[in-house]
């Protein structure tokens, strides 16, 4: 009931600092007049310079978020409830998307901290909402990072040498581990304050690592986080991808070659005219995995890098709300691009969910191994 009165004394101080004036005019104030002069220490005198934005933008922004929350909540449930119970997806490649959606719920977990701070327009839940806010970022964001990492080296493995690259579950839960190992401590440093710190950034309701306090070990902090976050998973995506496409468009070139040698128009005996050649089907899957990766991580890290190294009045509080939703809507795709494209999982789907009305045909649920064993065998032929 006391959001019904916004300027009252019912309401939270940030809803009536927009109050009309005596003339009729809105008082302005900076970003963080409302904070308690307590909390005040824990946010950077970068965001304290600039004027605090209209509650048009605080609202409208928290109405994103829950539309965020919603669709990934919903998305990421249900690939960790079906790939979980369903025997037919229990395998060591799923593991990696179980974990990857597990990794984007976590991260979506914290939303309702940056909607109650948006809708109170400010640093309202203080530091502890911060660290809490912060700490779960960095848990998911570096874990998904790298656990998509590893799901372009195990399909790499999977294509391209389909009989000695099989992954065993004991494996998978190994690499599972290794993911957790590396990156618990890049969340665990800056919230202990070991190495780096969590602060908040943009309209103050959003918190992640401090890329602005101008000292060596920050700035150190900062270029070790984006190589090892950043730089290292990308060019394992980058790496593993681009030799599944270049080994698939070889292996196309091959048959083309033979089919050209036997004067036959194709090697393949139920290949349709109007389908796509797998060559194109996998360079599609596996630039949309790529530029889902840097789409959701580039912005944050020019963010960082510009503001450990470079010119930080280029960082102004709308700037860096940018990048905060682009690895939040990213969140929310990656069920859909890594799960419902699933044909088994859509099976699943539409025996548990029937009234989803998914109607997936059983026989469009080949896998690429299967196909990839009858092309061997009509080149063997051949």
């Amino acid at each position: 009931m006391r959001l019904l009165n916004w300027t009252g004394v019912g309401a939270p101080s940030a809803l009536r600092s927009g109050a009309m004036g005596m003339e009729g005019t809105e008082v302005l104030h900076r970003l963080g007049w409302n904070v308690p002069k307590e909390e005040l220490i824990h946010i950077q005198d970068h965001w304290l310079n600039f004027l605090e934005p209209p509650a048009s933008m605080h609202f409208l922004l928290g109405l994103v978020y829950i539309g965020f929350f919603i669709m990934a909540i919903i998305g990421n449930g249900l690939v960790l409830w079906i790939f979980s119970s369903a025997k037919s997806l229990r395998t060591a490649s799923n593991m990696f998307v179980v974990n990857l959606a597990f990794c984007d719920f976590m991260m979506m977990l914290k939303t309702p901290i940056f909607i109650y701070n948006s809708f109170y327009r400010g640093f309202e839940l203080g530091q502890l909402g911060c660290q809490i806010f912060a700490f779960m970022g960095s848990l998911s964001g570096i874990g998904a990072g790298m656990t998509n990492a590893f799901i372009a080296y195990d399909r790499y493995t999977t294509i391209t040498k389909p009989f000695d690259g099989k992954l065993t579950r004991t494996k998978a839960f190994v690499f599972i581990l290794v993911i957790w190992l590396y990156t618990i401590p890049w969340a665990v440093m800056p919230l202990t304050e070991v190495w780096g710190r969590f602060g908040p950034e943009g309209y103050l309701t959003a918190c992640t690592f401090d890329y602005l306090t101008n000292t060596f070990d920050n700035k150190m902090f900062v270029g070790s986080i984006f190589f090892c976050s950043y730089c290292i998973p990308m060019s394992m995506i980058i790496f593993f991808y681009s030799k599944i496409v270049s080994t698939v468009f070889n292996h196309e070139k091959a048959l083309r070659e033979q089919a050209k040698k036997m004067n036959v128009d194709s090697l393949r005996s139920n290949q349709n005219q109007g389908s796509q050649t797998a060559e194109v089907r996998i360079a599609k899957a596996a630039i949309t995995i790529c530029f889902l990766f840097v789409a959701s991580w580039t912005p944050y890290a020019v963010l960082a890098l510009i503001g450990a190294y470079g010119d930080q009045t280029l960082l102004t509080p709308g700037v860096t709300m940018i990048p905060a939703c682009t690895c939040k809507f990213v969140a929310c795709l990656d069920p859909y691009v890594y799960a419902i494209s699933h044909p088994k999982y859509r099976q699943e789907l539409q025996k548990r969910l029937p009234w989803l009305a998914i109607n997936e045909p059983a026989e469009d649920t080949k896998s690429v191994a299967t196909a990839a064993t009858q092309n061997n065998e009509q080149e063997q032929k051949a």
